[in-house]
């Protein structure tokens, strides 16, 4: 029979059951003696054996534990075993390995690391939050407050900065927890201590809005909800998510023009525009009772893992047309779409023209609808100029518009099936013209020239002046 005793912070932490436990007969292992809390076995005059010597024998924290828990079972073969931790149980990982391992473990947990650091700090909030040191770099998003208990050496407590500060900042205020004792620090300050042992604990208690130095989604959210409140801000206020529209659009070009300037501070704060956005939508539709940003979140989430069942599921790919296959698959079945129509008549109607016609164009390639290649598809280009210049003939606006609507429609297929991306290409060829028209205009005006008096001739000599120009 295994029993685990956490024997809490000091000696005076042990309980009753503890005691009971350490008295029964059984052989009693020690984690390790060299903490406060082992003086009460030491002081009940018990017999005991340490593990202290696996430390030595383990190249990292996670084999440790395991070593440690597979010492307790092997000694547990030759009878029973009581097994004491500092702190709590639950905050044991050679502990949590045990009782995973064997379901007939008696616990008796003792007082917590956690529970003795806020306390030293004097923070008695109902939703703190506590991890090990040796845990931290697992954990995904912290929330304040916060007790970090084994900060018990210089290389761990350097660890524990690096991650609080990027949470939190490195002035926030902070405790650092040591024998009983709580003093006041910054965060930066962490790994500045004389001494530390296993007891030694980083506090951090709740930071009010308007002083805190990093943010998280939550934050983002709660702003966004004072804004909407009554007594928020006017124009905040008065947005709707159709108002918002033109925002959501503008901060998206906006950060892949920060993207082509490869300025990460740029792309930095634009991807913020971005996520700003589309948590301003999430707070509408959530004041409405349509839906939660929760709901958002669980969305997209459930999303990338539906859509990648290459990574999370049964389907294998090679390489990234193969992946991109699947997605196309997984995308089609999870909006319902049976039919190729379905597919094509799902592209989005607020797109570039551009990049809607290339988008159209090729979820019809994937039916088998699409020309052999793009010689093929130039044949096409040539029937809808001539269509087009019949129209200009005719003098009709509605025509012309149409077949001048087929002509670009029919270029868009010519780039597409010779394996450009049209609206790049588009993009790229308007900043060429600008740039050559600006120099173009530059070289006349230094001939004391302008521009609006000069023949075609004369205009198109400079144009190919400027053109060579760039080339160079």
């Amino acid at each position: 029979m295994i029993s685990i005793v956490g024997l809490g912070c000091k000696a005076e932490d042990l309980t009753e059951g503890g005691k009971r436990l350490l008295l029964s007969g059984a052989k009693v292992l020690l984690r390790t003696d060299a903490v406060h809390s082992a003086e009460s076995v030491k002081q009940m005059g018990v017999s005991y054996e340490t593990l202290d010597y696996i430390y030595g024998k383990s190249r990292n924290f996670d084999t440790l534990n395991k070593n440690l828990a597979q010492a307790v079972l092997a000694a547990a073969k030759a009878g029973d075993v009581v097994y004491c931790v500092d702190g709590s149980v639950s905050e044991d990982v050679s502990a949590q390995i045990l009782l995973k391992k064997e379901k007939n473990i008696r616990v008796e947990s003792g007082v917590s690391k956690a529970d003795t650091a806020f306390a030293c700090a004097k923070i008695y909030a109902c939703d703190r939050m506590a991890v090990s040191a040796y845990s931290l770099g697992q954990i995904g998003r912290l929330s304040l407050p916060l007790a970090v208990y084994d900060v018990d050496c210089e290389l761990i407590a350097g660890d524990v900065k690096l991650r609080l500060c990027e949470a939190f900042g490195d002035e926030t205020q902070a405790w650092f927890i040591r024998g009983g004792n709580a003093k006041k620090i910054k965060l930066y300050e962490a790994d500045r201590a004389e001494e530390y042992d296993a007891g030694c604990a980083i506090v951090v208690d709740r930071i009010p809005l308007l002083k805190k130095a990093r943010f998280d989604y939550e934050d983002l959210l709660e702003i966004l909800r004072l804004l909407r409140a009554p007594d928020g801000c006017p124009w905040d206020r008065a947005q709707t998510h159709e108002s918002i529209c033109g925002n959501m659009i503008e901060e998206a070009y906006e950060l892949v023009d920060a993207v082509k300037s490869k300025d990460d501070d740029k792309i930095m704060e634009e991807t913020g525009d971005v996520l700003m956005q589309g948590a301003f939508h999430s707070v509408l539709a959530q004041e409405r009772g349509a839906y939660s940003p929760e709901d958002v979140l669980s969305g997209v989430c459930s999303k990338l893992i539906f859509r990648h069942s290459h990574i999370f599921g049964k389907d294998k790919v090679s390489d990234a047309e193969g992946a991109l296959s699947v997605w196309d698959k997984n995308k089609r079945e999870e909006k319902g779409q049976k039919t190729a129509g379905d597919s094509v008549r799902d592209v989005p109607i607020v797109f570039p023209a551009v990049m809607r016609a290339q988008k159209a164009a090729k979820r019809a390639a994937k039916a088998g609808y699409d020309f052999k290649d793009a010689a093929e598809a130039a044949e096409k280009v040539k029937e809808e100029l001539t269509e087009l210049l019949d129209a200009v003939a005719e003098g009709d606006a509605a025509h012309i518009s149409e077949e001048a609507g087929d002509l670009l429609f029919s270029a868009v297929n010519v780039g597409r099936l010779a394996g450009a991306d049209c609206e790049q290409s588009l993009q790229q060829s308007t900043q060429k013209f600008i740039d050559r028209f600006c120099a173009t205009e530059q070289l006349i005006a230094a001939d004391g020239k302008e521009m609006r008096d000069l023949s075609p001739k004369e205009l198109w000599e400079y144009y190919e002046r400027a053109k060579r120009s760039a080339k160079k």
